[in-house]
């Protein structure tokens, strides 16, 4: 595919950007909460032309908490919901590692899962946004090279190109107005 053909994406992180961050670890629905304008950003990337991936860490399953089945489990549901509000999830993408049992290359900060769907889908990071609550995140974007949303105050430092404090502030901020 040629350069000026190539596909934009919002990768987005999934607790803390989807749904509420809650101290633990989320792998069941009745303890996952969507955030509050989550269903509009996306809905305003996707009506702009932009993929919708979800890029993930999800170390519980090596510590043995929950299995992949359950975290498949819940993504069928979850991009059920997105289904439903008009805004299909183009894929999801997940680490099932966790950095304090061994050195692993899928889990972020690496953008490797960003790497792989920009390969399967030709997209141009250049073009993309990679929204993310934590650290790890931004620094997984900018690797990739898509320019980074922070949002919380865990990412305030980590150098994104844009910062809010909630998911709902970031769907009224100036960035969704120029997404």
């Amino acid at each position: 595919m040629e350069k000026n053909m190539a596909r934009k994406a919002l990768f987005l992180d999934r607790d803390g950007v989807i749904n509420q961050e809650m101290g633990d670890y989320v792998f069941k629905k009745e303890d996952f909460h969507f955030e509050e304008g989550i269903i509009e950003i996306c809905r305003k990337a996707l009506n702009k032309g932009f993929l919708l991936i979800v890029v993930t860490n999800q170390g519980g399953i090596q510590k043995g908490l929950y299995s992949i089945e359950e975290v498949d489990l819940l993504h069928t549901w979850m991009k059920e919901y997105f289904d439903l509000h008009q805004c299909p999830i183009t894929d999801i993408y997940f680490s099932p590692y966790h950095k304090d049992l061994g050195k692993n290359i899928l889990s972020k900060p690496s953008s490797l899962m960003l790497e792989k769907a920009c390969a399967k889908y030709s997209i141009d990071a250049h073009q993309s946004w990679m929204i993310g609550d934590r650290a790890r995140d931004v620094e997984a974007g900018k690797k990739v090279g898509c320019r980074t949303v922070g949002v919380g105050e865990d990412s305030a430092k980590a150098g994104a190109d844009y910062w809010a404090p909630t998911i709902k502030s970031l769907s009224q901020s100036e960035w969704f107005e120029q997404l």
